[in-house]
């Protein structure tokens, strides 16, 4: 019997879950690289997923930044490798140059002294210094899909001998819109065999179908807490200044991109207020609150029911009883009056067996009722600092980047022909100092009408077609029935 995990329904039977392995028991070649990286012992995230991995079990694996997680698939890419092959045998997908890097330095000083050869491949930069590491024979390729994607159209990176297929934060790549690339790369995947592991913060509904189109038969495997168990929503907050929260609420909408989202506030004012907010940035923003007409209050629903509209800014009265499907996430602009609508807000994304990010703004004085509700609940929160200037102009280049470059590639002959008229005007504007302000704006132009048009996403497949993933065997979790309990007798 095997447990089985989908967007439309929840776990059915049991799958048996590998024993985790310690550093003594990996191979002598694998304890020496350990040696190299400093480790004198393997963190709970290697332990659990390297045996999966070194079974060539297909996997899809719960794991945040800071985890161990690159280490946990390197590992056994360092196992798997015939050193005596100098070809392509094991791709690593990440969705950010700064990642891509991250992780060629950890293959790099885990391989030191060996044989592996690794390339590292991301767009923005030239190609000679990635042609020279595949001519090399490069066996590990660690790359984002759209620099990928352009090498295997020039026939500059062939995959025929892949053994092993790696997705690092499929969650970030699918927000930064390389579902299109992703797609594409598939046709270069040998038919035959490969193992093939995922690795997500979240596991939000388009990140399982994403799964569904890569793996086979995955199990899903939760490298958050101290058990396997099936994957929870991510619970973070931001502490920002009062007379800041709508810039501060733009910006982390910068960085996280959701396909769609309900952003929650306590007052039909603030409502209205961070509604016209949104739009005024761009964003495909309705708002829905007891204020609005009856007619208003059809077309904003009608939108909703859609899957239309990106973000839906409501009260937590006006939003009763509407079901937004694949929702990965959850703002709330204030922290709700009435602890248990946390709850009640917070369980509108991570629905059936999926998980979401549930993202909460708080002033200083309101940080501190939040950890009282975190407390209380047993939710494990993070406080991250809001996000700087610079990380803000990396993120959205690096989204641009991918996009145009993405656009480029679908371009026909004819198309490219036509482009040339403005090779020269464009070399141009590119040189001047004076002239940059007119690309800065095209740029700001083409980005802000991809605000109305979320990043594609893997579509919804009926249950005949799902193969839906296998989630190892837990103990049951008995939180939920005691929340009705707590629920009456919470006190902040």
């Amino acid at each position: 019997m095997q447990d089985t995990l989908s967007p439309e329904g929840p776990p059915a039977a049991t799958a048996a879950a590998l024993p985790e392995i310690t550093l003594d028991e990996l191979s002598p070649e694998l304890q020496a690289a350990c040696g190299r990286a400093g480790w004198t012992s393997l963190v709970p995230a290697q332990a659990k997923a390297i045996p999966y991995l070194l079974a060539d079990r297909d996997v899809m694996i719960q794991s945040r930044t800071g985890s161990g997680k690159t280490g946990a698939y390197l590992l056994p890419i360092m196992k798997k490798i015939d050193l005596h092959k100098n070809v392509a045998q094991a791709l690593v997908l990440v969705p950010t140059r700064e990642l891509a890097l991250q992780v060629s330095r950890e293959a790099q000083m885990l391989c030191e002294g060996t044989q592996l050869r690794t390339a590292v491949v991301y767009g923005g930069v030239g190609y000679n210094t990635q042609l020279e590491a595949f001519k090399n024979g490069a066996q590990l390729v660690v790359g984002t899909p759209g620099r990928i994607l352009d090498h295997l159209l020039k026939n500059t990176l062939t995959l025929d001998h892949l053994k092993m297929l790696i997705f690092d934060e499929a969650d970030r790549m699918l927000s930064m819109g390389f579902y299109p690339d992703m797609v594409r790369i598939r046709k270069y995947i040998p038919t035959a065999r490969i193992a093939s592991s995922m690795f997500s913060a979240t596991f939000p509904p388009q990140v399982v179908r994403l799964a569904g189109q890569f793996l086979k038969e995955p199990e899903l495997l939760s490298l958050s807490g101290n058990e396997v168990h099936i994957a929870e929503s991510e619970h973070i907050y931001y502490v920002v200044p009062g007379m800041r929260k709508d810039r501060s609420l733009v910006r982390i909408i910068e960085i996280e991109n959701p396909a769609s989202a309900i952003i929650f506030c306590n007052t039909k004012d603030a409502v209205h207020y961070l509604s016209v907010v949104l739009k005024r940035f761009g964003y495909d923003a309705d708002e829905l609150s007891s204020d609005l007409a009856q007619t208003a209050r059809e077309k904003v629903m009608a939108r909703v029911r859609r899957g239309a509209l990106r973000f839906l800014v409501a009260t937590d009265v006006a939003a009763r009883g509407i079901d937004i499907p694949d929702l990965s996430h959850v703002f709330q602009y204030e922290p709700p009056e009435d602890p248990e609508a946390y709850i009640h807000r917070a369980g509108r994304t991570g629905r059936m067996g999926s998980s979401g990010v549930v993202i909460s703004l708080v002033a200083e004085m309101e940080r501190f009722k939040l950890q009282s509700i975190a407390r209380y609940y047993g939710i494990a929160m993070e406080e991250r600092p809001l996000p700087s200037d610079e990380e803000l102009e990396r993120v959205v280049t690096e989204r641009v980047t991918a996009l145009l470059e993405s656009r480029l590639r679908s371009r026909d002959n004819l198309q490219v022909e036509r482009m040339q008229r403005f090779k020269a005007l464009a070399r141009t504007l590119a040189q001047s100092e004076d002239e940059l302000a007119i690309v800065a704006m095209l740029l700001d132009d083409y980005y802000q009408l991809t605000l109305h048009t979320p990043p594609e996403q893997p579509a919804a497949e009926t249950r005949e077609e799902s193969a839906p993933p296998r989630v190892p065997a837990k103990r049951p979790n008995r939180r939920a029935h005691s929340r009705s309990r707590k629920e009456k007798n919470f006190q902040p």
